[in-house]
């Protein structure tokens, strides 16, 4: 009997793709379906995600809701994953004892057996550990989704920012080995895959085992995935700036498949915010890094990470961030107000700041980040662009859409043979939130 699965997913871009693994893992090891109501759902599973404000009281309020559905069906099992789930562990069962299972990260590839123990033992079954790479030589062969898919090459972070809960959450950062990255890449091309993320917390700070016992830094995987035939365009995210090598920012000059749009959390725009943050680099060190870039890759797109409100930051220090967010011409970035999470460093800050007053700051900043990004759209007006068309529109019969390589959507008119494929356009028009282009040789 084909059992329902609801899954939700909360948080980044390794939340995605675990969620992803997650699925494969239960289609693999029983008849599983997806379906997109929790009250048609045998599994409910929350994939969720620590960083953000109120992350806990969001997974609580969903369990509540799905409490009642436990009541009137004892058979439904619900799980917590994510980084809630390392962080919370135990207390998850304490507050909602219904739950049946709570597992970390690391080790969702243990779901059917801690499934298969819920059922022998009845009892809920916990599993939060650390147990390194273990997850990915578990993983099933990934099935055929669309040209693009995501490879996890690196778990955890070990910067320890002062605001950030991860390292408690998914561990230090752990580097999958060089031969077992290429051999999931090489088996996603062989399915139809043609465009590669590589994903990590620091995917920058990625240092494999290769052959013969030596260590692969993060610019040679690059050139080494660069290398095969199939693979048509890389992309990676998420980085940090310490490990912005001089290496790796030739990549952006010379392997022509790698993405011409990097994303790279600055946060703050004060060395005074920043060191508080424990970031380790200043605003110089910073600016320096975007010259570089920009000096190999004058065509580069640019988008960063700044958390607005962090404890104590003055009219002037947010002036500061609004102007690096000027300076260097940042294309859309995210903004976030900044939330204390339980044990950080900066959670036992005392706050001077007003909640009213980070929020007048976020919009406005938000408001500049609008128009800044807007202006990037309208220059694209006119330029050609390389995209890979990876659907078919459900509201307009002929169009088919596609990313550039700074991710925006757009539509050209087509028939289903170029479904799966890159396409050279030139950029007409503005469609709604979408571009509009015209196929050219």
């Amino acid at each position: 009997m084909t059992k329902q699965l609801f899954i939700k997913t909360f948080g980044c871009q390794m939340n995605e793709y675990d969620s992803e693994k997650i699925v494969d893992v239960l289609k693999e090891s029983s008849k599983i379906s997806l379906t997109e109501s929790p009250d048609h759902a045998d599994i409910i599973i929350l994939n969720t995600c620590s960083i953000r404000e109120r992350a806990e009281v969001k997974v609580y309020s969903d369990l509540g809701r799905y409490r009642k559905l436990k009541e009137n069906n004892p058979n439904i099992r619900i799980a917590v994953g994510g980084c809630v789930a390392s962080q919370e562990g135990e207390n998850i069962i304490k507050r909602a004892p219904y739950v049946d299972l709570v597992f970390g990260p690391q080790t969702l590839h243990r779901l059917p057996s801690l499934l298969k123990k819920r059922e022998l033992l009845g009892t809920p079954q916990i599993d939060i550990t650390f147990p390194e790479i273990e997850k990915f030589d578990s993983l099933p062969i990934t099935q055929f989704k669309g040209p693009s898919a995501s490879v996890s090459i690196m778990e955890g972070c070990s910067k320890y920012c002062s605001f950030c809960v991860v390292p408690y959450t998914r561990g230090e950062e752990i580097s999958r080995p060089l031969d077992d990255i290429l051999d999931e890449i090489i088996e996603l091309t062989m399915i139809g895959v043609q465009e590669i993320t590589l994903l990590g917390q620091n995917v920058n700070a990625y240092r494999g085992q290769s052959q013969h016992n030596g260590v692969c830094d993060f610019a040679t995987l690059l050139e080494y995935v660069a290398e095969i035939n199939e693979v048509k365009r890389i992309r990676f995210t998420t980085s940090h700036p310490n490990e912005m090598t001089e290496e790796l920012i030739a990549c952006f000059g010379k392997i022509n498949k790698l993405s011409k749009q990097f994303h790279l959390p600055i946060q703050s725009g004060s060395d005074r915010v920043l060191s508080a943050m424990k970031r380790n680099y200043t605003v110089l060190e910073y600016k320096s890094i975007i010259k570089k870039l920009k000096k190999v890759c004058p065509e580069i797109s640019l988008t960063s990470d700044f958390i607005i409100g962090f404890p104590n930051e003055t009219d002037e220090e947010f002036n500061q961030t609004k102007k690096i967010m000027e300076e260097v011409n940042f294309d859309y970035s995210f903004s976030f107000l900044y939330s204390p999470r339980p044990g950080t460093p900066a959670s036992f800050i005392k706050d001077n700041i007003s909640k009213e007053k980070k929020e007048s700051r976020l919009r406005e900043f938000q408001d500049m980040n609008i128009i800044q990004g807007k202006k990037h759209t309208l220059n694209m007006i006119g330029t050609k662009q390389r995209i890979l068309i990876d659907r078919e529109s459900k509201r307009k019969a002929g169009i088919f859409l596609g990313k550039t390589d700074n991710n925006r959507v757009i539509e050209v008119d087509g028939s289903s043979e170029i479904l799966n494929k890159f396409v050279n356009v030139k950029i007409k028009a503005i469609s709604e939130k979408n571009l509009e282009g015209i196929i050219i040789s």
